[in-house]
């Protein structure tokens, strides 16, 4: 959209994807201040026009990175990482802003709304299951594949792992996916499709447009797991070692995860 002096905050909020983090990042108020004029709101906030429309335009233009990359042809490692930096760190920033908003948003609409706090929990619920998720791959599963390609690639044996063979600790993970699936859709469906119903102000409606963003980058994030990393690297693993990786090896939940 064309962005001018004149252009509310809040039109800039509705029509630019990615507005309102600009605007948070800005400090500037794009709920209750959201009739200002893009100008206005910058001499409100002691913010350069020029900064705030150059980021706007930015955000309008943003690609996410990674997108054209054919990871089934990159080494284990470069996906390990581009999950860790780009799908673990936008999870963890989004749930700390997902969770800012619903108590905003719940504070304001929840009387007329009461359907806000069942999505409160249950992405609660999702956020408690994906922290100790993404610790788990970060700190045991991830180091492990990185750790065999290189050994694969320079052909020494891989050392046994301690939880038996790689498709024990990828089974429980990809059984992790499927619950956090089944509260996205449980999500989906108490919002709506994340609809912002007509006395929604825009809060509401940026708390639906975070939650489906964050729907969709958690859909790609599960498929570069489940249908790349984690059948490669098992792959990987058994062809580098058949006999022992044949039979799974010892597999104890605890001892592999620590709690």
């Amino acid at each position: 959209m064309n962005i001018s002096d004149t252009t509310t905050i809040r039109e800039l909020a509705a029509g630019i994807l990615g507005a309102t983090r600009v605007f948070e990042s800005f400090g500037i108020d794009y709920c209750c201040g959201g009739r200002r004029s893009l100008a206005d709101a910058c001499r409100v906030a002691s913010v350069p026009i020029e900064d705030l429309t150059r980021s706007l335009e930015e955000a309008g233009h943003a690609s996410q990175p990674g997108v054209d990359r054919d990871w089934r042809q990159e080494s284990l490692t470069a996906l390990t990482e581009y999950i860790i930096d780009i799908h673990h760190a936008f999870t963890r920033q989004e749930i700390d802003r997902l969770e800012r908003l619903f108590d905003k948003v719940c504070s304001r609409h929840g009387k007329n709304h009461p359907e806000l706090f069942e999505a409160q929990k249950t992405f609660h619920r999702l956020k408690q299951d994906l922290i100790p998720h993404m610790l788990k791959e970060e700190q045991v599963l991830f180091p492990y594949i990185i750790r065999m390609e290189e050994a694969a690639g320079e052909g020494r044996a891989v050392p046994p792992p301690f939880f038996g063979a790689a498709r024990n600790p990828v089974r429980m993970m990809m059984a992790e996916h499927d619950t956090a699936g089944d509260m996205l859709q449980q999500l989906r469906g108490i919002t709506k499709g994340y609809t912002t119903p007509p006395d929604g102000c825009v809060s509401f409606q940026t708390l639906y447009q975070a939650l489906a963003a964050f729907e969709a980058d958690l859909h790609q994030h599960i498929h570069l797991e489940n249908n790349i990393l984690f059948p490669r690297a098992v792959e990987t693993e058994e062809s580098s070692a058949p006999d022992f990786h044949k039979s799974g090896g010892e597999f104890n939940e605890r001892r592999c995860f620590g709690y």
